[in-house]
């Protein structure tokens, strides 16, 4: 594959940063990893995480990739609305403050969003949220990997395939090595990094461009970017907002964050992120209105935030977005790799083959299974058949029918069980339905009015009684 017209970075200095990035990371992995010899210290760093950490966590995790390039992607396609429909994605965070504050009282020795489920609801409702859970899980991860061949490609030209796979590979190391402890330490750092590159990218985007040149040019080039009646853009407001509601409600990623932080910790942690994350994707998206007054050449939708930053800034706006959305990309990658591992090993593999497994069993078994979920994901994301945005809303279909059953769930004593299996599983019908009959920009929102529906008149005619204590489920034998 050639290098592209657009690619600012030499191949060898971007070799070289993103050797130097996954050698700092390995080594933390080293660093944290060394003394987690335990299930509950490899998968959940001794549910001990205080509050600095636990934002900086929840933070850059909500901050992937796919909110640094696919904010712009979405700004550039649908205009203003996109990135700020993108931004109300921090209301999942903030909702799911009191909720995490709930999981660590309820479920004091709980590992998965799987054992909540499971412990509420019964089999049937778990292996339906299982289903849903673990295909939301390879679309994100997918959709990571896709990003970081993109985002290296569109920078320096390295063939696709092969910046995914490094960067994959990077993750896979050190998550491998350090378990969630590495995680949560290397997302600290990450998080400081992406707010110190999205703060200069955007200062020196107004800097070169300007507000009212970026305004002309829009009206002359790219009106309705700037039209915010938008019928496409305005539903795509509230689709987004519940479809990043049902990623955080149902995810294994901010589940195990809610066990592993300290008492007290959850709900502070989970606010603050919500704050912090909220003007990241507009300040992202922006980057993507300065492409008609530039001129340039975008040859893909979700290229769009590396192209122009490059285009504008040169060398110096290439390395700050390799740096930001490298940091972005394994913030989220090792988190989800971790969470999934985590919901394989214990609600797959655990709880349907391997029933008296110990806990230094399992936690080989998680080792492991972070690996091939590794390989699993390079060998997806090697066809590179979709974008970013299709990707992830295509599963936005089927995760936003969890809102309703997860929130009831937690607060409501008399929750009809049936009624929460079939809101889930009616849901995410509905809602593919409507991804394919209207547009990605409503299959979210079909599907949390559909789940939500069955969930409030199930419970209203058949209320079922739950006892609470159920859900303190003793952990596996450590021996």
């Amino acid at each position: 594959m050639r290098v592209q017209e657009t690619a600012v970075l030499d191949p060898g200095l971007a070799w070289l940063l993103i050797g130097i990035f996954t050698l700092i990371y390995v080594g933390f992995g080293i660093w944290f990893g060394r003394r987690d010899k335990e299930l509950d210290q490899f998968v959940l760093a001794g549910r001990k995480v205080g509050l600095a950490v636990g934002t900086a966590t929840a933070m850059a995790t909500w901050v992937t990739s796919n909110t640094t390039m696919m904010a712009p992607q979405l700004a550039y396609q649908i205009g203003i609305w996109g990135m700020i429909g993108y931004a109300f994605g921090s209301v999942g965070l903030l909702l799911f403050a009191p909720l995490a504050k709930r999981i660590r009282t309820l479920m004091p020795y709980g590992y998965t969003s799987g054992d909540f489920v499971r412990l509420r609801y019964g089999n049937l409702g778990w292996r339906v949220f299982l289903a849903i859970s673990v295909f939301y899980s390879f679309g994100w991860l997918v959709s990571l990997g896709m990003a970081g061949g993109v985002l290296i490609h569109a920078l320096s030209g390295i063939p696709y395939w092969q910046g995914m796979t490094v960067i994959l590979a990077a993750c896979v190391s050190y998550t491998l090595i350090g378990g969630f402890r590495a995680v949560i330490g290397t997302d600290f750092i990450q998080s400081i990094l992406i707010l110190i590159g999205l703060v200069v990218l955007a200062w020196l985007v107004i800097g070169g461009v300007g507000f009212d040149e970026i305004h002309v040019s829009l009206e002359l080039e790219r009106p309705e970017l700037l039209n915010l009646l938008m019928p496409a853009a305005i539903m795509f407001l509230f689709n987004n907002l519940l479809f990043g509601m049902g990623e955080i409600f149902h995810s294994n990623v901010w589940w195990t964050r809610a066990y592993s932080f300290r008492e007290g910790v959850g709900m502070w942690a989970y606010l603050l992120a919500g704050i912090f994350w909220l003007p990241i994707p507009i300040v992202a998206g922006f980057v993507a209105l300065a492409a008609p007054s530039l001129g340039v050449n975008i040859p893909a939708a979700d290229m769009v935030g590396p192209i122009v930053a490059s285009e504008l800034l040169g060398l110096t706006g290439a390395i700050i977005v390799l740096v930001m959305v490298f940091a972005a990309l394994a913030s989220s990658l090792d988190s989800l790799l971790a969470a999934t591992a985590m919901l394989v090993v214990r609600d797959i593999y655990h709880r349907h083959f391997r029933p008296q497994s110990s806990a230094q069993h399992l936690r080989t078994a998680t080792k492991v299974t972070i690996l091939l979920l590794g390989v699993i994901t390079w060998l997806l994301c090697l066809p590179r058949i979709t974008t970013l945005a299709e990707l992830l809303h295509f599963t936005g279909a089927f995760v936003a029918s969890t809102i309703w059953p997860i929130a009831a769930g937690l607060y409501w004593r008399r929750t009809n069980r049936l009624g929460a299996t079939a809101a889930m599983a009616l849901g995410s019908a509905a809602g593919i339905t409507a991804y394919f009959q209207i547009g990605f920009y409503v299959a979210a929102l079909v599907g949390a009015a559909v789940s939500m529906v069955i969930v409030l008149v199930t419970t209203w005619l058949r209320p079922q009684d739950f006892d609470w204590e159920h859900l303190r489920e003793p952990p596996p034998d450590d021996h």
